[in-house]
């Protein structure tokens, strides 16, 4: 449900996943590979405003499963001991997005298009490559790089990023279920959860104030930051 806020579900699933033991790539990759299922219903959500836009999937989704797939690549190549030092950097790193995040989709609004025509794609590929390495916060890194370089109208920017990331995600899950170590009995619930929370989040985040749980989870983001720096598991 806390997805629906901005897709920092991780900040929370993560966490939880090493709370039930899990060290830390293994949690990462059953995280991914769960998150699957709650992608299908957004970008099914978004079909009016992907109309007239398959060249640009087309053109874009080579990017992101090339991109994906050499992130998770990456990450199974690094050994253990050195993605727990990491881990709390790419922890703080969304959570502090997350904090500035109306200040991103200000500065977006007052600068349109054109603005971004300097990016290449290559802005786009490494934020893919941070999707399959880790992936929390890559919705907004996602939306803000093809706001600026691809689309300039936001709700067709954001279906635009939920099929790409659809399609990203899956194929850094395929790696990782070929040759990562997935631990299927934490993704299987999880994957549940993020199916049903997916369904009934948008709702319920209608009745939440949205400022009030984008800083509740970015400072819980920092904190979990800090704990995993000074107890790397």
């Amino acid at each position: 449900m806390v997805g629906s806020a901005g897709g920092i579900a991780s900040l929370i699933s993560y966490p939880v996943l090493l709370a039930v033991g899990l060290p830390a790539l293994p949690a990462n990759v059953a995280d991914t590979v769960a998150s699957v299922a709650c992608l299908p219903g957004s970008a099914l959500g978004s079909r009016p405003e992907l109309q007239r836009q398959g060249q640009r999937v087309l053109r874009l989704a080579p990017l992101a499963l090339a991109g994906s797939g050499a992130g998770a690549v990456l990450l199974l190549l690094t050994p253990g001991g050195v993605f727990s030092r990491i881990v709390p950097f790419l922890v703080a790193f969304p959570a502090l997005v997350l904090l500035i995040q109306p200040r991103i989709s200000a500065w977006l609004e007052k600068h349109p298009s054109k603005s971004g025509r300097f990016l290449s794609p290559f802005a786009l590929f490494a934020v893919w490559v941070y999707q399959g390495y880790w992936g929390v916060g890559v919705g907004i890194m996602t939306l803000t790089v093809i706001t600026l370089a691809v689309e300039a109208h936001l709700p067709r920017a954001n279906a635009l990023k939920n099929v790409l990331l659809g399609m990203a995600d899956a194929a850094c899950s395929a790696v990782f279920i070929l040759y990562g170590p997935v631990r299927w009995a934490a993704v299987l619930p999880l994957a549940a959860g993020f199916l049903a929370g997916s369904g009934v989040g948008p709702s319920l985040a209608r009745r939440v104030p949205g400022n009030v749980l984008r800083v509740a989870v970015a400072l819980g983001g920092l904190g979990l930051a800090v704990y995993l720096w000074l107890n790397p598991s």
